[in-house]
């Protein structure tokens, strides 16, 4: 999957639509952040020796805000009130904190303290200097790398773009909305949970609907999908025992691969390329679609986004539950809830029923326990567990697994 769905290359994206995209290029400071030595404090610009022997009083010349420029040098035995980020003004080398001073009247401060040179000064370039590489290619830009594009003047940058995902589903048993259900009918999930998941991969999502059992609906959302998206995403209709429309049609109008993995769930998979669009055809169960996209289809749209880190992060978790299975050739993935516990590792129990149509276990899940072939973990054992979330310490407040 990984070589038939090729990485993006970078483009010009705007700062304000960057959010967690992964920079295409490094990006060197033209210019110095701050630009010029300001204070790191409300209080007084001084001559730090004029401070000597303090306490002391000196003649107030001025008062310097944030976004002003001083009009006048400080000279001895005199001082300027000054705003945090406000402009050091000529002759001042120190800042005196408000809290360390007194005013006598309005133009005269006692200083209560000596200070040294460069007391609460910031000077120009002390977080970036003009030539530094400020952020490098392959980052994945956070709030904080914008706010540092921001702080240069930078507008756009060269970024691997977003991924334009359509998701549909197809069935003549599907429905959607509250109404009453006619016997054989279902509520759609699936189409849903995959645009949500989608989304939180970082992609663009496009809802394609429901399509029912015809040739000419099918083909019409799969062709429309192809036409505008950059990846689309079906389920159901790629078991061995499905009679299903959709595969005729994959099959007909793509380069398809039907595949049994040795998963449970998630064991029926498909992908290939329509008109050279990738197109990932995920089971019916909704457990098995929402693992099948987690394990599958996240790395592929990841890897096309420019990310280097695909799958999601596995840590070694203690069982607080036996999570019992029998030997059948595959690999298990136990929804489990993991949590920090008091020994500084992660703990996991079961979240619920294990079967493949138990979305409820599902949603209250924020991890798959990997159960290797065999008889299972005892509890108290060790099991590799894959973080879908932040995972609660024993406060209750989440850690990011990142």
């Amino acid at each position: 999957m990984l070589d038939r769905v090729p990485r993006r290359a970078p483009v010009p994206v705007p700062v304000g639509d960057a959010l967690g995209l992964v920079l295409g290029e490094d990006v060197v400071a033209s210019e110095q952040v701050p630009p010029f030595a300001n204070t790191a404090m409300d209080g007084f610009a001084v001559r730090a020796a004029d401070t000597a022997g303090a306490p002391v009083e000196l003649e107030i010349l001025e008062t310097i805000a944030a976004g002003h420029a001083p009009t006048a040098e400080v000279g001895p035995g005199q001082a300027s009130r000054i705003f945090t980020g406000a402009p050091i003004p000529p002759g001042a080398d120190a800042v005196v904190m408000v809290e360390r001073t007194e005013l006598v009247d309005e133009h005269h401060v006692r200083v209560e303290i000596e200070v040294p040179v460069g007391n609460h000064v910031r000077p120009a370039g002390d977080d970036l200097d003009v030539g530094a590489v400020v952020l490098s290619a392959g980052e994945v830009l956070s709030a904080a790398h914008l706010g540092v594009l921001c702080s240069l003047g930078v507008e756009s940058v060269l970024a691997h773009p977003r991924l334009t995902v359509g998701v549909v589903s197809t069935g003549d048993e599907l429905v959607e909305g509250a109404q009453p259900l006619a016997p054989g009918q279902i509520r759609d999930s699936n189409r849903r949970t995959l645009l949500a998941l989608a989304a939180g991969a970082g992609c663009d999502v496009v809802d394609l609907g429901i399509a029912p059992d015809t040739e000419e609906a099918i083909t019409a959302a799969i062709r429309r999908g192809v036409s505008t998206c950059d990846a689309v995403l079906t389920s159901g209709g790629v078991s061995m025992g499905d009679i299903d429309l959709v595969k005729v049609i994959l099959d007909r109008i793509g380069d398809m691969r039907w595949m049994q993995i040795a998963i449970k769930p998630a064991k029926p998979f498909a992908f290939g390329l329509v008109d050279g669009v990738p197109v990932f055809g995920f089971p019916g169960n909704p457990v098995s679609s929402m693992v099948s996209f987690e394990l599958l289809g996240r790395p592929a749209l990841r890897h096309a986004m420019g990310h280097t880190e695909l799958d999601r992060p596995v840590v070694r978790a203690v069982a607080d539950d036996a999570f019992d299975r029998r030997p059948d050739g595959k690999t298990h993935f136990a929804r489990v809830v993991a949590r920090h516990g008091g020994d500084g590792r992660v703990h996991v129990t079961t979240a619920g029923g294990q079967g493949s149509h138990q979305l409820g276990a599902m949603a209250a899940a924020n991890a798959l326990a990997v159960l290797p072939d065999g008889d299972g973990v005892a509890m108290g054992g060790e099991v590799d567990t894959l973080l879908l979330g932040g995972v609660p310490s024993e406060s209750g407040l989440p850690i990011d697994p990142a």
